[in-house]
């Protein structure tokens, strides 16, 4: 689970404006950072298979929204993937 000041700090850093929650690029960060917190968890508990689950739904989550990300905005998607350390 992400800490909701985690949570709050990957949407500033990942915002278009200041109120913006739901974009793409925001959505995409909360993800991987959910993704990096399962996976740890998951190293430490190998047989929590309905969290590995959970994770491979995350995944395939982020990995639709960056397909739209991509398709919307190839320039914005590219700059996000740098930024997060996500390969292509």
């Amino acid at each position: 689970m992400i800490s909701k000041t985690k949570k709050q700090k990957t949407i500033k850093e990942a915002q278009i404006h200041a109120e913006d929650t739901g974009s793409a690029p925001v959505q995409i960060s909360v993800l991987t950072k959910r993704i990096e917190e399962l996976a740890l968890h998951l190293k430490k508990h190998a047989k929590d298979n309905h969290s590995r689950r959970g994770l491979l739904a995350m995944v395939a989550d982020r990995q639709a929204h960056m397909k739209y990300l991509e398709k919307k905005s190839p320039k914005q998607a590219l700059a996000l993937q740098k930024k997060l350390g996500l390969k292509k």
